[in-house]
């Protein structure tokens, strides 16, 4: 019988409005954008479980030692195995039939930048739960399938993890979320509705600079901690983006674009002011990005934690003085490509 060779892939993701609120039962809108991809392929092998290593082969010291910096010691096929383990964990739980008798021989690849707030990682575990779901010829719920994709990081990993990311990159389109707590208890999932725009896309952007990556966990961590403990500041933040979220939703439907560019804007400005309320740190390279595409005329806030801002402009031209003007100090400045249909 021929063997089986499957390739799947999965795309990075920006929050357009509503982040951080998503980790507080909250509200937001992301979309997943196709100018990068992470890609699995998974092959049929009669004889072993096996993970083709590209990650050992390096162009020099340098290379190697900022592949450390950007991946850690263990790089992307930790991701790799703790997502297969997730998924056989999840059938035998779900008493889902599936023969794990079968073996794959699995590689990645991804050419998404990482560390800067675009979900490189999560793309990698979504890639991997579409591979494995193909080859054992197993069926997940869209809306279950982001709570395994994240339980990979936080149960499997000790990592910090949010719904959001998650759950754009499985249905691969603009999205609104909704994570109300009584919700979520009830069907152990959050409310998610794919927005199907009547008109043209907003003319969006996405910037980023590899030169300042780095993790969040310290600015989430405070921030959390802050929220537990009851103060009024990080709860009335909370509602105030996701009404927000609600805003640039009708803003989005109604192809109102200029309510949009207030949406982003106020988004982070309400984020920055909570950030020096609690006496969180912002990176100034992160806070450069915003203030220089608002000198350009553009909209901006943080499409994640820090490394890369979204936003958008009002006319062509704007976008050109944009990316001239962002590239001079080093940043990456993108029109994003946008995918007609949802991949679920």
């Amino acid at each position: 019988m021929r063997k089986r060779h499957i390739k799947t892939h999965a795309y990075p993701r920006v929050g357009l409005v509503g982040n951080p609120s998503d980790g507080y039962h909250g509200r937001t809108i992301a979309f997943t954008f196709r100018n990068f991809k992470a890609e699995i392929l998974l092959g049929e092998d009669s004889s072993r479980i096996s993970f083709v290593n590209r990650e050992s082969n390096f162009d020099s010291v340098s290379d190697l030692c900022s592949h450390i910096r950007l991946h850690g010691y263990y790089g992307g096929i930790r991701l790799l195995k703790a997502a297969i383990k997730r998924f056989h964990d999840y059938c035998l739980e779900a008493s889902i039939p599936a023969d794990f008798e079968k073996k794959f021989k699995v590689t990645y690849s991804s050419n998404i930048p990482q560390q800067v707030g675009l979900a490189g990682s999560s793309a990698i575990i979504t890639a991997t739960f579409r591979a494995l779901m193909a080859f054992y010829e197993v069926s997940i719920a869209p809306e279950v399938l982001p709570n395994l994709i994240r339980e990979v990081e936080t149960q499997e990993l000790a990592i910090p993890a949010g719904l959001q990311d998650r759950v754009v990159q499985v249905y691969d389109c603009l999205v609104y979320m909704d994570f109300n707590q009584e919700y979520m208890a009830t069907h152990g999932h959050g409310l998610y509705e794919p927005i199907n725009l009547a008109g043209e896309w907003p003319p969006f952007y996405i910037a980023w600079r590899a030169d300042s990556s780095e993790g969040t966990e310290v600015s989430h961590n405070r921030l959390r901690y802050k929220y537990d403990e009851g103060d009024q500041a990080a709860h009335d933040a909370m509602r105030f983006w996701a009404d927000l979220t609600v805003k640039a939703k009708e803003a989005l439907l109604e192809g109102d674009h200029d309510t949009l560019f207030d949406c982003i804007n106020q988004n982070f400005d309400r984020r920055r002011s909570l950030y020096e309320t609690l006496r969180i740190r912002m990176k100034p390279e992160h806070l450069e990005m915003v203030t220089l595409a608002r000198e350009c005329g553009a909209s901006a806030k943080f499409a994640g934690s820090g490394g890369a801002i979204v936003g958008t402009y009002r006319h062509q031209k704007d976008f050109k003085r944009l990316r001239d003007h962002l590239l001079q100090k080093g940043i990456h400045v993108i029109q994003p490509l946008f995918k007609e249909e949802p991949q679920l």
